[in-house]
């Protein structure tokens, strides 16, 4: 039996470091401030000169904080942080404001549909297998970018009804991965008690880099629905354009769709991208795992093109989707608000405090996986962890704010990963190993090397 292997995370020390060394060790990623306890403590307790913090660990705990909807708002670091991005959108607004817009966005969400959304993936998934068929394949290929291509793809199809160029699609890469190394400095600098506008200031580029890409297709549709009611596509896009207030009946202004499609374009494909890029690294580190991939693909599918149908009887593709989520959940941190004062366990909750679950340390706590750190696709088969599943398994969220794009992100990664691994034998180049860093989602920090042989060429030779 090949036994499970471990892929990269830091190795957290066995004590807690001082302050200084924790803002040393945090400032380019929060995993890696973590030490030994923090992967099984029930509630921890981090004091900075900025901020309180409390992270939750234990799973009562975590039900009741991410159930707990307005009783636990999303932090205003967090909304502050994001701002730039999304501005005040259902992502980041709290209470009456969340619960209006989330009212207005719902409708929006029926093109994400399987049956609808499907062709789209499909589609996107094939353009990506062209540009990897372009590539020299004799020298390692980063696919940290073109996964952040064929996921923005996916949800600008869905979104704006059309394809994502490889130039736009550089843009929103590249200026994303500066946004988030501003935007962690800022939000470090402040939990520290020390000023952060400058790197406020700069991320503010990177930010409007993004927004000018679906910026002109915003205006242009807004403009000939309110003006001549034109509506020329059912989609996203449309949705938001039309949607009202279910007390007012005013629509979302300009700013206001360009908000909503901002947060549906981040959620959209950043964490699918991340998802896709450390799935198809572990399988290129896992042969036996890909091995079984490729072929079940191949005997549910054969050559034809993929169906929302035989997605649901892809179990080994399933599991990596959500062994990848378990080990590398895009987003690390829920940070919430404590309201008031509350007694929690054995400590009393000051108000403005954070308060952290973090699917980053449950879903890796030795008390609720066995061989937490290592990649086994397998253990959702087991029955044995059937309660963790549920539990102890949360990247998209869990109770009133729980990601609605959960069964798309589902299906879209699935798509790709069944159509990169048909396709092709993926391995990784000799010395090469990825350091994963926690920014706003977790990301090679220098990118994914891999290496891609054409699958037809693997009847010739044995695999080792």
């Amino acid at each position: 039996m090949t036994p499970p292997f471990t892929p990269p995370y830091p190795e957290p020390p066995r004590t807690k470091r001082g302050l200084a060394k924790r803002f040393l060790r945090g400032w380019h990623s929060w995993i890696h401030v973590l030490f030994e306890k923090s992967y099984t403590m029930k509630l921890g307790e981090i004091r900075m000169p900025g901020q309180t913090m409390y992270i939750a660990n234990e799973l009562p705990l975590v039900d009741q904080i991410l159930r707990g909807g307005t009783a636990y708002p999303k932090h205003r670091e967090l909304v502050r942080n994001l701002s730039p991005l999304i501005g005040n959108s259902v992502f980041s607004a709290n209470g009456e404001d969340w619960e209006s817009q989330r009212a207005m966005v719902n409708p929006a969400f029926a093109h994400t549909a399987l049956h609808r959304s499907m062709p789209l993936m499909v589609a996107a998934a094939d353009d990506l297998l062209a540009r990897l068929d372009a590539a020299d394949k004799a020298k390692p290929v980063d696919i940290d970018p073109m996964m952040t291509h064929v996921a923005a793809d996916i949800i600008f199809r869905t979104l704006f009804s059309e394809a994502l160029d490889e130039r736009r699609s550089n843009i929103i890469h590249t200026a994303f991965g500066k946004f988030q190394r501003l935007a962690h400095s800022a939000s470090m600098l402040r939990l520290y008690g020390f000023p952060a506008r400058w790197f406020e200031k700069r991320s503010l580029k990177p930010a409007k880099a993004i927004h000018d890409v679906f910026r002109p297709i915003v205006e242009a549709r807004y403009a000939a629905f309110h003006q001549h009611g034109e509506a020329p596509h059912k989609d996203i896009l449309q949705s938001l354009i039309e949607a009202r207030h279910p007390e007012t009946g005013e629509p979302f202004t300009l700013q206001q769709v360009m908000d909503q499609v901002s947060t549906v374009f981040l959620a959209g494909h950043e964490t699918s991208a991340s998802t896709m890029t450390w799935a198809l690294y572990m399988l290129a580190e896992c042969v036996h795992v890909q091995t079984a991939a490729r072929a079940e693909v191949t005997e549910i599918a054969g050559s034809v093109p993929l169906e929302a149908a035989m997605l649901k009887d892809m179990d080994a593709i399933r599991n990596i989707f959500r062994e990848t989520l378990r080990l590398y959940p895009p987003v690390a941190f829920f940070p919430r608000e404590v309201t008031c004062p509350m007694p929690m366990r054995d400590k009393q909750l000051e108000e403005g405090a954070m308060l952290v679950v973090a699917p980053w340390l449950t879903q890796r706590n030795k008390d609720n996986w066995a061989c937490p750190h290592s990649f086994d696709p397998q253990r959702f088969e087991d029955p044995a962890n059937a309660d963790m599943v549920k539990q102890a398994w949360f990247p998209f969220g869990r109770g009133p704010r729980v990601c609605v794009g959960a069964g798309f992100a589902q299906q879209e990664v699935m798509t790709v990963i069944a159509s990169v691994v048909r396709r092709y034998r993926l391995s990784v180049p000799q010395g090469f190993k990825p350091e994963p860093i926690s920014r706003l989602t977790i990301r090679p920090r220098k990118g994914m090397k891999l290496m891609f042989e054409a699958a037809s060429l693997l009847s010739s030779r044995p695999i080792p």
